[in-house]
């Protein structure tokens, strides 16, 4: 004959691992919680860019400069814009980054910030509305990296979270780097709200 163990003495799966020493427990616990931990941490390394990058997008709301190639995006970086980053530079001065489409035509690796690549703003378009308006409409607007004078990490990281420029696009030392090396003069860029 069959012995059966009244329910009261029967362990679910539950009541079981309750009754776990609470070291062990806490052990299985914290190997669990560090190895997906370590996956989590894990940076995937972006594929090699093979040949020049096609086309420059900025979204200017997402905070994020694309590079593009063959029509796919192949490199993100976040981005930091002027202190009055909302809407189109119409003036000098007025801390905006310029909406449209414009070249990245010429570069300054001895600006005041690391590497600058310059962003054909103003157009003819952009000077006929500025002086509809009676302003000037400005110039000088680049994407580059940090102000040479910022030598510190802890610096370098806080430049990075918020916008600081004049109406330039800068983005961190590193990044700069890539873009200066993959995108060639003469390439597009559409600035977007």
């Amino acid at each position: 004959m069959q012995h059966i163990e009244p329910s009261h003495h029967r362990k679910t799966w539950r009541s079981r691992i309750a009754s776990l020493p609470s070291g062990l427990f806490g052990a299985l616990a914290l190997a669990g919680l560090i190895g997906l931990g370590g996956c989590a941490m894990q940076k995937d390394t972006p594929p090699p860019v093979t040949g020049p990058i096609d086309k420059v997008v900025v979204k200017k709301s997402a905070r994020q400069l694309e590079l593009v190639m063959n029509g796919k995006v192949v490199r993100q970086y976040r981005i930091s814009l002027g202190g009055s980053p909302v809407g189109h530079k119409y003036r000098e001065g007025d801390q905006r980054t310029p909406v449209g489409d414009y070249v990245l035509n010429w570069r300054n690796a001895n600006s005041n910030y690391y590497k600058a690549i310059h962003i054909s703003y103003p157009n003819d378009r952009d000077r006929m509305v500025s002086r509809q308006l009676g302003y000037n409409p400005g110039g000088m607007i680049m994407i580059h990296g940090l102000p040479n004078y910022v030598r510190s990490e802890n610096l370098r990281k806080q430049y990075g979270g918020r916008d600081w420029t004049h109406g330039c696009i800068a983005v961190q030392n590193h990044e700069i780097d890539e873009i200066w090396r993959l995108v060639p003069d003469g390439t597009p860029i559409q600035i977007l709200p």
